[in-house]
């Protein structure tokens, strides 16, 4: 069993910046498919960033050009870059492990002031 840990959330201003970390267990990893999602209160939740097991990236089109995913499989850990933020950001971040089956990590708080 998979077990993801995500860190690095907390509140920034409008134009900062944060970077989302989510340490996996286990040792499929560098197999697996990596992505990062969010959930705005009220709404569902969205795919913002997708990383493969080559290192094939895809973004929402709301974060293109100011987040970056990558991944660091010596440790285990995929990370989400994420700069000139805007309120419309925040939200319950969650990393997402895809191979045979899903992994969801607990969720981690981003909140945007502006």
């Amino acid at each position: 069993q998979v077990h993801l840990v995500e860190s690095g959330g907390g509140l920034v201003q409008a134009g900062g910046t944060l970077r989302l970390s989510c340490a996996a267990s286990g040792s499929i990893f560098s197999r697996a498919v990596m992505g990062w999602y969010r959930q705005a209160p009220g709404k569902q939740r969205e795919l913002v960033a997708v990383i493969t097991s080559t290192s094939n990236t895809n973004y929402a089109d709301s974060v293109k050009g100011r987040f970056t995913i990558s991944r660091d499989n010596a440790k285990n850990t995929v990370y989400l870059q994420m700069n000139s933020l805007k309120p419309e950001d925040t939200g319950v971040y969650y990393c997402n492990l895809k191979f045979v089956g899903v992994a969801w990590g607990q969720g981690i708080q981003v909140t945007v002031s502006s």
